[in-house]
């Protein structure tokens, strides 16, 4: 389910970055021969394209028809656009006519440049035409972040209301942190907001932070080489909120609902093991498989136990409230479509930012190894199909996206928005045989990073197992 939700956002995510280059490409009169969803080595699974007043379609085939080709069209016909649907799910394509890219070198372009083709336009809408992707990418974000607001609010649940305090990820129990604490301040700024204290952990390098711990104020001295040590670690979440065990539903079979447990009940001990949070619990349980337990619990604020026989996997079959506004006293904000624009918009920057700021962790001893690739972009993704979760990614994959094809890199819309620039700069072109050899230095390092991001994933994915 987290494949096939990740494959639909990403998905989608393609096809408005794609859409963004050939809106504005149609916009400047610039053709776009083909526009493909997904890549399509060998054959393509479908193949449409419009002309002699019909639309016309292919199914799994190799090679198009030479009457399809706008050389053997009417004149009319000769700017309709090829729409394919490719069956390597990795990303899409516009191929834009009399542009060196991903789908064609110089020698592929036409001897001399027609007035239609991308090399023939001024350079200011040849700018915005390859900084149409970037662009649509971002404002998708910023429409889906307004539509989350206006849709469903906004919860923030303040630091110090998560009363049993916060779990947090060896590297800062090493700075001294214990499961429990409550951030209070850092650098003598007092916190209110978990994420806000997360992104400052990593980000800001803080060289003291305030927590509460029981009654008391204690103040941590954090080490210098922290962002590093993070980068090493690369844990999934730093800081995470601890929440009593409080059952949600059962799964088919449950030994809990058959023993009498109920949707509300509280677990707090396992035989008199105390078990305040979820995790607790869980791995408490797990010292009773195939034997006896009782479990002690509140009920409408009434205590009682409840005895069970656990079978061999030591598991009662039931799920965890984790509706933080259920658990905690958690802030509620709503939002008109007219406060949800703003708000949506102001999100999106600052999201922009954090994730900017984030990558100055590349840059850190082991920085390398914090590289992720498709199977940790899956791994954010929930178990179920959740719409606001799903737009939530999904609008945060639209900005990592969006950062990500401005980067200077060959082959990146960054590396042609910096080509162009220059050329606005010098007012000379650049030589179509050098733009062949900036594109594959670039295809190759994207080549590479992909292999580095990708590879760390599997590395991860085979020390788990070998861990279980």
């Amino acid at each position: 389910m987290k494949a096939l939700i990740f494959f639909v956002s990403l998905s989608l995510l393609v096809v408005t970055h794609e859409l963004g280059h050939l809106l504005l490409a149609k916009l400047f009169h610039t053709r776009v021969r083909r526009f493909y969803v997904f890549f399509n080595p060998w054959f393509s699974i479908l193949k449409a394209k419009k002309f002699d007043g019909k639309w016309h379609f292919l199914f799994f085939n190799k090679e198009t028809p030479k009457s399809w080709d706008e050389k053997n069209l009417k004149p009319e016909d000769q700017n309709n656009t090829l729409w394919g649907l490719g069956w390597v799910p990795l990303g899409g394509y516009c191929d834009i006519a009399g542009m060196i890219d991903e789908t064609k070198g110089a020698d592929d372009l036409e001897s001399t440049p027609q007035p239609w083709e991308y090399r023939s336009k001024p350079r200011w809408q040849r700018l915005c035409i390859i900084s149409g992707g970037v662009v649509v990418n971002f404002l998708s974000a910023l429409v889906i972040y307004a539509g989350i607001f206006s849709h469903w609010g906004n919860d923030e649940l303040p630091l110090q209301n998560a009363t049993l305090g916060y779990d947090y990820h060896q590297v800062l129990l090493d700075q001294g942190f214990q499961n429990g604490d409550i951030i209070y301040a850092i650098d003598g700024e007092e916190q209110y907001d978990l994420v806000e204290a997360s992104e400052k952990m990593i980000l800001d390098s803080p060289k003291v932070v305030t927590v509460m711990r029981g009654d008391s104020l204690i103040d941590l001295t954090m080490s210098k080489d922290l962002l590093s040590k993070i980068a090493t670690e690369n844990p999934k979440q730093l800081i995470t909120v601890r929440f009593p065990f409080v059952i949600k539903d059962f799964a088919p079979g449950s030994v809990g609902r058959h023993y009498g447990l109920l949707p509300g009940d509280s677990l707090v001990n396992i035989c008199g093991r105390p078990t305040p949070t979820a995790i607790d619990f869980t791995t408490t349980l797990a010292d009773y498989k195939s034997d006896s337990a009782v479990i002690g619990l509140y009920r409408n604020h009434q205590y009682t136990e409840v005895p069970v026989l656990l079978g061999r996997d030591g598991k009662l079959g039931i799920y965890a409230q984790d509706d933080m506004a259920e658990l905690f006293e958690v802030k509620h904000i709503d939002y008109t479509i007219w406060q949800a624009i703003p708000a949506g918009i102001k999100y999106g920057w600052e999201t922009l930012v954090t994730y900017a700021s984030s990558l100055k962790i590349l840059f850190t001893k082991g920085g390398a190894n914090s590289l992720g690739g498709f199977i940790t972009m899956a791994s954010l993704f929930p178990d179920t199909w959740d719409w606001l979760q799903f737009w939530n990614l999904t609008a945060l994959l639209a900005v990592v996206l969006a950062f990500m094809n401005v980067i200077p890199i060959p082959g990146l819309d960054g590396g042609h928005i910096v080509i162009t620039i220059w050329e606005m700069i010098t007012r000379k072109p650049v030589d179509e045989k050098v733009l062949n050899v900036i594109q594959n230095i670039g295809l190759a390092l994207l080549l590479l990073l992909l292999v580095v991001a990708n590879g760390n994933d599997l590395i991860r994915l085979f020390n788990g197992w070998f861990v279980r």
